[in-house]
């Protein structure tokens, strides 16, 4: 894992972390954009031709919980960027690796009431992959899960919040923009007896361009050596539809449902969600997202985001 990886104009990197406190009361969501994907201003950008990616980076921060909730995306310049092998710095926030752990210091602003959000968190994978897989027919867009299975320290002095858990990690990259190559997608991450399961459903926006869209699914259990097994795709199951009228799906053992929990983000385009599922004869909480990228590409969907994702320059 490497934090330096060079991006193309008008392509991306990201890297996910997503964790569930043991006790349950509370969650976080942490992506580190170089190129953010749900950039208005980069949309923006690559419409006027080649955009350098690097100018669109972002620290998202999400915290879910009764006694705190936050959240926080500014946009920031190449200025406000760099990038060594293994720490990435964006605006006053730092990525570091640290031996086996991964240390993570956030100083960010919350939208849209202006509240601090400060504090370390430290994820400690039980090991880390590097097996990378093609999200998409021709290649441009992979992913890569370095820490399907890990712990969490969380350490935030505003809000004031302490708490441990089980997390994951992942990153994602592409050479082009997200749109060019998809309709939409659904992915999951669920946790199963000694391991993890990830559930990804894609549309392809058309296999090489030239033939009709084309469905893709991975369905895989990693276990606590970040080795991935392909696993046989359960049935699709159904969900409510969220607020702004998006679609939701996921996988489940045959013969069974799955329970939306709760919503955690709903956005025009996109959804996040805590799922009780079963996979693999076992019953299985899980992390849960929908994203529609035609609804994203929408004029009237850019213009409402930099109201949740404000850009500054330094």
């Amino acid at each position: 894992m490497r934090f330096d990886v060079a991006v193309p104009p008008g392509g991306y990197t990201w890297w996910y972390i997503d964790a569930l406190s043991d006790d349950g009361r509370h969650g976080l969501t942490l992506i580190a954009f170089v190129g953010s994907v749900f950039s208005p201003y980069y949309a923006w950008s690559r419409r006027r031709g080649p955009a350098e990616p690097t100018n669109h980076c972002a620290l998202n921060v999400a915290l879910y919980g009764s006694r705190a909730s936050r959240w926080s995306m500014t946009e920031r310049g190449a200025d406000a960027l760099r990038r060594e092998r293994c720490e990435l710095q964006i605006g006053s926030s730092h990525l570091r690796l640290a031996g086996d752990a991964i240390d993570i210091s956030v100083d960010e602003v919350c939208v849209p009431i202006p509240r601090r959000l400060r504090g370390a968190i430290r994820l400690t994978p039980t090991a880390l992959g590097g097996e990378s897989f093609a999200l998409d027919t021709a290649g441009c867009h992979r992913w890569t899960p370095f820490a399907p299975c890990a712990h969490v320290d969380v350490r935030l002095t505003h809000p004031e919040l302490s708490w441990s858990g089980l997390a994951y990690l992942d990153s994602n990259f592409g050479t082009e923009p997200l749109e060019n190559g998809f309709r939409e997608w659904t992915w999951s991450r669920a946790s199963v007896p000694g391991g993890t399961v990830v559930l990804y459903d894609v549309q392809e926006r058309a296999a090489f361009r030239d033939t009709a869209p084309a469905a893709r699914s991975l369905a895989l259990r990693f276990a606590g050596d970040a080795v991935a097994t392909a696993i046989d795709p359960p049935p699709i199951v159904q969900l409510p539809r969220t607020g702004w009228r998006l679609a939701r799906r996921t996988r489940a053992d045959a013969g069974h449902g799955a329970q939306l929990v709760s919503t955690l983000e709903d956005a025009p385009f996109y959804s996040r969600s805590l799922l009780r599922t079963r996979l693999l004869g076992s019953a299985a909480p899980a992390v849960h997202e929908s994203l529609d990228l035609n609804r994203f590409d929408a004029r009237w969907v850019q213009c409402l985001l930099p109201f949740r994702m404000p850009r500054r320059f330094f």
